[in-house]
């Protein structure tokens, strides 16, 4: 029962890839704009310039007197029809690009290939779908360790030297000022007595002579 799942799951798969492949197939008119399947087309310049994946087309339109031949890479270079991959010669010719690589095609109508009537195309790989991306949550991030500041370590005061106290030189003593001694001023002298006061003297003189005559 499960197996049978599993079968029908894959089948169904692989049926919508070839149907997105099929959605996705890009036919390429060989030649055009500018021209056809024909010799007067620069059919290098216009496949340069085309993207030819698997799974697209190369749609051939052309007239009945040509054909179109896809070769070896020895035979396309030297237009050889002797032993071509395939051959067609009923217009439009639809040829399916089913595997990467490059593959050649030439006009079999002889000296339609000297003239330029050949065609290189380089088929690439279909573009897968690119998965879902898965979506990661984001871790939220880490909280940022803040680190302490370091403290600012104390200034180193120098201690101001005291100032050494200035010597004081005593000045020398003054001389004492010479004093010169001054002329004494003589005093005064007492004016003489009266006549009054010389009376009495004499009295008293007189009378202590006679007192000590007495004794």
């Amino acid at each position: 029962m499960a197996l049978a799942m599993t079968t029908k799951i894959l089948m169904s798969i692989v049926a919508t890839a070839m149907l997105i492949e099929l959605a996705l197939a890009v036919d390429h008119s060989v030649g055009a704009s500018s021209g056809g399947w024909d010799t007067s087309t620069d059919l290098g310049s216009w496949a340069s310039l085309e993207t030819f994946t698997v799974g697209d087309n190369l749609v051939f339109s052309y007239t009945p007197n040509h054909n179109v031949l896809e070769v070896s890479k020895d035979d396309y270079d030297s237009c050889s029809t002797s032993s071509p991959i395939s051959s067609n010669s009923l217009a439009p010719t639809t040829i399916a690009l089913s595997d990467e690589g490059s593959r050649y095609f030439i006009c079999g109508t002889p000296g339609h290939c000297d003239q330029g009537m050949k065609v290189e195309i380089k088929t690439v790989a279909a573009a897968s779908p690119a998965p879902p991306t898965a979506t990661t949550p984001s871790s939220p991030a880490p909280p940022t360790a803040t680190t302490p500041a370091s403290p600012t370590p104390p200034t180193a005061t120098t201690p101001a030297s005291p100032t050494p106290p200035e010597s004081t030189t005593p000045s020398p003593p003054s001389p004492p000022a010479s004093t010169t001694p001054g002329t004494p001023v003589p005093a005064n002298p007492s004016p003489p007595p009266s006549s009054a006061e010389t009376v009495k003297m004499t009295v008293v003189s007189m009378m202590g002579l006679g007192l000590l005559m007495m004794i």
